[in-house]
């Protein structure tokens, strides 16, 4: 259950309780404590029909951590531009990004009002700053004034965009955004992605994934490989390349199942020929 005092504190007039919220879905599924009951059930709905969502949901995060971990201390990258990056949770971009590199600095963008009001409450700033903003529109996020006084697009960014690829149904829409924002930076910067996908699953639960999207009780559009690599065009893919989340560069040895999360990852870095 979410905590009452603690929404009322982040809760902005245009939250709307009534409507599902991919942010707050994805928060409860972390374990979080901010959502409404009308996500909750819209989590349950999906989890009866992929009850992997709870394990995949930590894996994504895990994948995460690690693929900022890398930026941050292996590439040597110090800005970092995470779009969609829902609620607040144990290990946001920047405080991993910081653990390595406390003077990384750290852009976050999303369009959900209730992210927006966390984000005011934390009184962000300073090296961490927020853009109230789609992936759909690119060029807003990089025209964003939080942007241009916090990042240097003359130095290598990290595009983050973890668990926001699959709440975008045109493939064309979703590469234009991504080439957008690859324009933008120079060689040396990174695109760190994920997205969820139906490979993984036998063939009856990826038809209860299919029905689920017909009825519109799961807004979600997965990927095959193939499709999610096409995101990647043009850049080089650092190893182990294109792989579920739970097997990027794992930290453990007694980890999750690819069926069991459902959702590739991968890092791909701007050469300088692109």
């Amino acid at each position: 259950m979410g905590d009452p005092a603690r929404m009322a504190r982040v809760t902005s007039d245009q939250v709307d309780p009534h409507t599902v919220s991919p942010a707050r879905r994805w928060n409860y599924w972390l374990g979080g404590k901010d959502h409404y009951q009308v996500d909750r059930d819209s989590g349950d709905q999906i989890a009866a029909v992929y009850p992997a969502v709870w394990t995949a949901a930590k894996q994504g995060r895990a994948f995460h951590n690690r693929a900022v971990r890398y930026l941050a201390a292996e590439a040597g990258i110090r800005q970092f531009l995470d779009i969609g990056t829902g609620l607040p949770a144990p290990g946001n971009t920047h405080e991993v990004a910081q653990q390595v590199a406390p003077d990384a600095k750290v852009v976050y963008v999303d369009n959900d009002p209730m992210v927006l009001a966390h984000a005011r409450a934390l009184m962000i700033g300073g090296t961490t700053t927020y853009v109230d903003a789609d992936l759909r529109d690119p060029e807003k996020i990089l025209r964003a004034d939080e942007l241009t006084a916090t990042l240097d697009l003359s130095q290598p960014v990290g595009i983050l965009l973890i668990n926001v690829l699959h709440f975008i149904a045109d493939d064309e829409q979703a590469r234009s955004a991504i080439g957008a924002l690859l324009d933008a930076v120079v060689p040396g910067s990174h695109l760190v992605a994920t997205v969820g996908t139906r490979d993984f699953v036998p063939p009856e639960v990826s038809a209860r994934i299919l029905a689920a999207q017909d009825s519109g009780r799961a807004e979600l559009w997965p990927r095959d490989r193939a499709g999610f690599a096409r995101f990647f065009d043009g850049l080089d893919l650092v190893e182990p390349g294109i792989t579920a989340v739970c097997d990027w560069r794992p930290d453990r040895e007694d980890r999750p199942q690819p069926i069991e999360v459902s959702s590739y990852g991968a890092v791909g870095r701007k050469p300088s020929h692109r």
